[in-house]
């Protein structure tokens, strides 16, 4: 296979014979010093067995999605070797974020106190460049970049909200309060839109009963400990 990208938590592999797109889960985890932290933009360490727990995860997600309508690149996974098959996209370098509360980086951005709840929920996009730190994009930069097409920045924010409001749902079913989250968005040669990429708790940040917010790490645990 021909490797496409290599990111931090993740390996994209194409099958230029079938045009297949493959996406190889790492035991590598975001952070920083060894704590880890899913809103890094470093490499913080790696777990043994973190990249087949995170596929676990998201083919659970990936077809929850499905089964409430909204479209991903999800088509299979083999477990065992810790592989996903998705649709093969064009998938722009943007972040689609949504924030339930403040936390993280727009509290830093801003100077807000973390933990300020927004109703309704906070919409931004942001410009996938760690060099220039992810920074805020509008539509019309989009359009002048040649990233999106007219019509697919809306669209692909009320994607973004349908997410939230099955995630959350969903996350609260396991006494987990979702804080944020953030997720990829790719369109195939009609335009048409799916959530990319993944669905695990290196997307987001959630707080368990004891108001505490569990690293990346120890939350896929407590989901795959309710989903298998």
């Amino acid at each position: 296979m021909k490797e496409l990208y290599d990111g931090k938590t993740k390996t994209v592999l194409l099958d230029e014979e079938n045009k297949e797109v493959y996406l190889l889960f790492k035991d590598s985890a975001t952070g920083e010093d060894g704590v880890f932290d899913p809103g890094s933009n470093t490499v913080g360490g790696s777990v043994e067995g973190k990249g087949k727990i995170g596929l676990i995860i998201s083919k659970y997600f990936f077809e929850l999605m499905e089964k409430n309508g909204i479209p991903t690149h999800y088509l299979d996974a083999d477990i065992d070797k810790g592989i996903m098959k998705g649709r093969q996209l064009t998938v722009p370098n943007l972040e689609f974020v949504l924030r339930y509360f403040t936390a993280g980086s727009m509290c830093r951005r801003f100077t807000l106190p973390e933990g300020l709840p927004f109703d309704p929920p906070y919409l931004e996009v942001t410009l996938k460049d760690d060099e220039q730190g992810d920074p805020l994009i509008t539509d019309r930069l989009c359009q002048m970049k040649g990233i999106l097409k007219p019509d697919q920045y809306d669209e692909g924010l009320d994607i973004l909200t349908r997410v939230g409001s099955v995630l959350k749902e969903a996350l609260a079913e396991m006494n987990l309060t979702l804080i944020d989250f953030k997720i990829e968005i790719g369109y195939d040669d009609e335009g048409k839109m799916y959530v990319v990429d993944e669905i695990t708790p290196d997307i987001w940040r959630v707080k368990d009963e004891a108001g505490t917010i569990p690293n990346q790490i120890d939350c896929a645990q407590l989901i795959l400990d309710k989903i298998q």
